[in-house]
C-alpha cells in the first residue's frame, strides 16, 4: 500500500514532473488465424484483434481517470507477421492492411508486429516479406515494422543487414512527401525481445501466451527533478541511490496499472518496462538527467559513464519494485524525441559516433536519427551492422531507427510532430562500406555464446 507521503509525491510527479504511463500495450497471438489464403487469414486477423482489443482504449482511459495517472498511448502488438504470411508471402500486403484497419477500428495509436526474425538465416518467404515492408509502411498509418538481424547466440545475418539497408532507403523514398516518415515506423534489431511494449519495435513473441498486457512506464522529468533536488554535494554513489529510489516509485505505479488493466481486459499481466522514454516537451528529457549529473552538455566527455550509471540505477530500482520487469527497461536516447538531445545536436555537441558509443550502455540503440537523404543503402546497412555488433558482443538489445530524409542534407531539419518530435539532419561518414556489406554471409557469434 502507498502511505500518505508516497501519494503526495506521486501527485507531484504527475502534475509537475511529467510522470505518465507511456503505453498500455496488448500482445495478441495470431497463430490461430493462419489459413491457406491471404484473404481468409486477413479476415481472421482483423476479427481477432477487434474482438480481443475492443475495450483497450476504454479501459486505459478509465484507469487514467480513476488513478489520476496519464496513460499516453494505447497500443497492440501481434505475432511476427512473417510467420502469419508464410503460406502466401507475396500477398503479405493484405495482412498489413488488415492489421492497420484493425488498429483504426479499436482506436489504438499504433500496432506493432509487421515483423520478421531472420537473425540466423532468411527463408524465401521471409525475404519476400521484408521486401514488402516499404510498400506496406507507405500505404498504412498505424502499422509498425521491425526485423531482427542478429543475436548473441547466432551472430549477425549480414545478408539480412544488406537487405535492410535497401529496405530503409526504399521506405524513405516511398514516403518522401512526409520527409521519410515511414522509416519512423521501422526498426532493425539485434537481440529483439518478445515483450517490448514500445513502438516501433513491439511484437508478440511466440513464447508468450494468447493475450498479454505489457506496460511501459516513463518518468525522465521525475528522475531529473530528484537528482537536482539532491544538490551538488552528493557523490555519484549517492546520486545512484536517488535514481534507484525514484525508479522504485515509478515502477510501483506502473505495476498497479498493468495488473488492473490485465484483469479488466481478460488478459495476463506480462511485464512492466522501466524505460525512461523522453518526449520533445521540456522537462521530460533523458539528456537533462545526464546534465543534472554534472555535464555541461550531453555529448561531452563523461556522457557514456553518466548514462551507464543512470541505466543501471533505473534497472535496480525497478527490479526492487516488481518481479515482472521486462521489455527493454533502460534509458532511451532517441534524437528527435528528446528536447535535450535535439538541442545538443543543433549546437554540435553530439554526433553519430557519440550516439553509437552511448548505445553500448543503454536501451536501445540509434533511434529516430535523421540522416541525409542521399545516404547510400550500403552505409545504412553498415550503421545497422555496427549497432548489431554492439548488441551481439554485449548480450543486450540494440536497434537502429534512422530516417534518410529525401531531398534534405546536413543542417536541414525535419519535423514529424507529436511524440515523434523534430530533428536536425546529422552527417554520416562519407567513406564507403559497400564492399564490406556486399560480402554477405554470417558474422559468427562471439565465443561467450557457447554456454550450453
Amino acid at each position: 500500500m502507498f502511505n500518505t507521503q508516497e501519494v503526495l509525491e506521486t501527485i507531484d510527479m504527475i502534475e509537475r514532473e511529467h510522470l505518465d504511463i507511456r503505453t498500455v500495450t496488448m500482445g495478441i497471438s495470431l497463430l490461430p488465424c493462419i489459413r491457406g489464403t491471404a484473404k481468409e487469414t486477413a479476415r481472421l486477423v482483423y476479427d481477432t484483434i477487434c474482438k480481443k482489443a475492443e475495450n483497450i482504449v476504454k479501459v486505459a482511459n478509465d484507469l487514467s481517470r480513476e488513478y489520476g495517472i496519464p496513460i499516453v498511448n494505447k497500443r497492440v502488438s501481434v505475432t511476427p507477421a512473417s510467420i502469419i504470411c508464410a503460406p502466401f508471402s507475396r500477398d503479405s500486403a493484405a495482412i498489413g492492411k488488415a492489421l492497420d484497419d484493425a488498429a483504426k477500428t479499436v482506436g489504438v495509436d499504433f500496432l506493432g508486429g509487421y515483423t520478421a526474425l531472420v537473425h540466423k538465416g532468411m527463408a524465401d518467404y521471409e525475404r519476400d516479406f521484408i521486401q514488402s515492408i516499404p510498400e506496406v509502411l507507405s500505404t498504412t498509418d498505424r502499422l509498425c515494422s521491425s526485423v531482427n538481424v542478429g543475436s548473441s547466440k547466432s551472430g549477425i545475418n549480414m545478408d539480412a543487414v544488406a537487405l535492410m539497408g535497401e529496405t530503409v532507403l526504399r521506405t524513405a523514398q516511398l514516403t518522401a512527401d512526409q520527409d521519410g516518415y515511414g522509416c519512423a515506423k521501422l526498426v532493425v534489431f539485434c537481440n529483439a525481445v518478445e515483450d517490448n511494449p514500445f513502438m516501433a519495435g513491439a511484437f508478440h513473441g511466440i513464447g508468450e501466451s494468447g493475450t498479454v498486457i505489457n506496460v511501459g512506464v516513463s518518468g525522465p522529468g521525475v528522475v531529473e527533478a530528484a537528482v537536482r533536488a539532491a544538490g551538488t554535494d552528493k557523490d555519484l554513489g549517492e546520486i545512484a541511490e536517488v535514481v534507484k529510489r525514484t525508479s522504485f516509485k515509478i515502477t510501483r505505479a506502473g505495476q498497479l496499472i498493468a495488473r488492473e488493466a490485465a484483469k479488466r481486459l481478460n488478459a495476463e499481466f506480462g511485464i512492466v518496462d522501466l524505460s525512461l522514454a523522453p518526449t520533445p516537451e521540456r522537462g521530460d528529457s533523458v539528456a537533462a538527467i545526464l546534465e543534472a549529473f554534472g555535464l555541461e552538455s550531453v555529448g561531452t566527455h563523461g556522457t557514456t559513464a553518466c548514462l551507464a550509471m543512470l541505466n543501471d540505477a533505473v534497472k535496480k530500482g525497478g527490479i526492487m519494485a516488481s518481479s515482472r520487469v521486462g521489455g527493454l527497461s533502460g534509458a532511451f536516447i532517441p534524437l528527435s524525441e528528446d528536447i535535450g538531445m535535439i538541442e545538443a545536436a543543433e549546437r554540435g555537441s553530439i554526433n553519430m559516433d557519440k550516439l553509437e558509443a552511448m548505445t553500448a550502455v543503454c536501451s536501445v540503440g540509434l533511434d529516430m536519427i535523421a540522416i541525409p537523404g542521399d545516404t547510400p543503402a550500403s552505409t545504412i546497412s553498415a550503421i545497422i551492422a555496427d549497432e548489431a555488433a554492439i548488441g551481439m558482443i554485449n548480450n543486450k538489445t540494440t536497434a537502429v531507427r534512422v530516417i534518410p530524409v529525401p531531398g534534405k542534407g546536413v543542417g536541414d531539419e525535419v519535423n514529424f510532430g507529436g511524440l515523434m518530435g523534430r530533428a536536425p539532419v546529422i552527417p554520416v561518414h562519407k567513406d564507403s562500406s559497400a564492399v564490406f556489406i556486399s560480402r554477405g554471409g554470417l558474422i559468427p557469434a562471439p565465443v561467450h555464446s557457447n554456454k550450453n
